[in-house]
């Protein structure tokens, strides 16, 4: 069973359980398997091998700062190049993620699902086990499947360092 914490992230006014244990730097990224746009099976790690990952994790593409950077991203991946895969991560249905990307135009990145067994959540500590979603996270995972950066947004409302991130991606492909 996974380890479950609280007082890790606040729900509105209430402490949060967050079911997992936080990923670090160093350490080696967990496979996990989520949902595509069609309810297929991908393998996160697998079915990119050989890639430098960007993985974002939001609770809704349909919230405000989750549609935000979901459509940097996908703006940013034309410029990162073919050996750089951005992933984004949320607990919404496939359906629903395949209504809202072909509504905001999303091409660029590959939209998972972790609705149904919140495989992804649990083991990168970004499921929040009252709500059913995940918190606002991202990683920077390298060819090898190493974990080069990690940052949880201490807050939903949060969005990311953008520059940083980008940056940690970058660096680890030239690296």
């Amino acid at each position: 069973m996974a380890k479950e914490r609280s007082g890790v992230i606040r729900f509105g006014k209430t402490d949060a359980t967050v079911v997992g244990s936080d990923i670090r730097v160093g350490d080696a990224a967990p496979e996990f398997i989520a949902h595509a746009l069609d309810w297929s099976d991908v393998h996160g790690l697998a079915d990119t091998w050989g890639k430098v990952r960007i993985i974002a994790t939001v609770p809704s593409l349909e919230t405000p700062v989750c549609d935000r950077e979901t459509r940097r991203f996908n703006q940013e991946a034309t410029t990162l190049g073919n050996d750089i895969t951005v992933l984004v991560i949320s607990t919404d249905l496939p359906y629903t993620q395949k209504r809202w990307c072909g509504a905001a135009g999303i091409n660029q990145l590959m939209v998972l699902s972790d609705h149904m067994t919140g495989e992804f959540g649990e083991r990168y500590g970004c499921l929040i086990k009252e709500r059913r979603i995940l918190r606002r996270a991202i990683f920077v995972v390298d060819r090898a499947g190493v974990v080069r950066y990690a940052a949880y947004m201490s807050a939903l409302s949060d969005g990311p360092n953008y520059d940083e991130v980008l940056k940690a991606a970058r660096t680890t492909l030239s690296g």
